[in-house]
């Protein structure tokens, strides 16, 4: 047991400590909240990029809210934690932020680092979508809603549609009309009349321009939300020692 006079010098420190940690705790509770708001925007708002690239693509959007979730989770395990002055928890919670940290600094350097594989396969295959566009699937559907949304056309520009099955039979398709009353089943079959009724700059610019500027963003959060654990794993450990070492038991 602690000397009396040590006890009392060292509860200032357990209670500033103590302090800090649940401000952090509530701090990375929210940032789970955030993660779990993007994921769900991602899975509204983007779901026809996701939709363009392989089934496993489209898990992206729920490995943010289960990540989310997760956070909100431990975050308010953190708080409980601290509140409790349990070592054993205040270590499982540096546990978990320390696993949390080495995930993300991963996740940020592998967006980093492989930005231009990624950006090559979307090349490849927002070509296919178009050359196997039939109107109907929802490959397609993805394709008419990037035309739309991005004011585009083709993959490098309008005529791109020439090369395709669905542009012999029906032309190019009504997505890349600047205004659907101009575009007659006729105009869509002539390239040089199309000219002036669609949209002439390619898609594949356009959507990798928004992936990146999303990439950007996504690393730049990883990183910051990484480094953020440091100090969590910090006052955690800091604290689980000093109520060790001096016995500190709380009420």
């Amino acid at each position: 047991m602690a000397p009396p006079s040590r006890r009392l010098q060292t509860k200032p420190v357990i209670t500033c400590l103590k302090t800090f940690l649940i401000s952090y705790s509530l701090i990375f509770w929210f940032t789970g909240v955030i993660l779990l708001a993007v994921g769900v925007w991602g899975k509204v708002s983007l779901e026809a990029y996701f939709s363009l690239a392989s089934e496993e693509s489209t898990n992206a959007p729920y490995v943010l809210i289960g990540t989310g979730a997760t956070i909100v989770i431990f975050g308010l395990f953190g708080c409980f934690a601290t509140c409790r002055g349990s070592p054993w928890m205040l270590k499982l919670y540096a546990m978990f932020l320390t696993l949390v940290f080495l995930a993300e600094l991963v996740a940020g350097i592998s967006g980093f680092i492989f930005r231009h594989e990624i950006k090559a396969k979307l090349g490849n295959v927002y070509s296919k979508a178009v050359l196997s566009y039939n109107a109907t699937d929802s490959r397609s559907a993805a394709v008419d809603t990037i035309q739309r949304t991005l004011h585009c056309c083709g993959v490098k520009n309008y005529t791109d549609w020439s090369n395709t099955d669905y542009f012999k039979e029906n032309g190019i398709p009504v997505s890349c009309c600047k205004d659907n009353t101009k575009c007659s089943p006729e105009t869509l079959k002539d390239l040089n009349k199309a000219e002036k009724e669609v949209y002439t700059v390619g898609c594949f610019a356009q959507v990798t321009s928004v992936m990146e500027a999303n990439l950007g963003i996504i690393a730049g959060i990883s990183f910051g939300i990484a480094f953020f654990q440091l100090i969590g794993i910090f006052l955690a450990c800091c604290l689980s020692r000093y109520i060790t070492n001096n016995q500190y038991e709380m009420v």
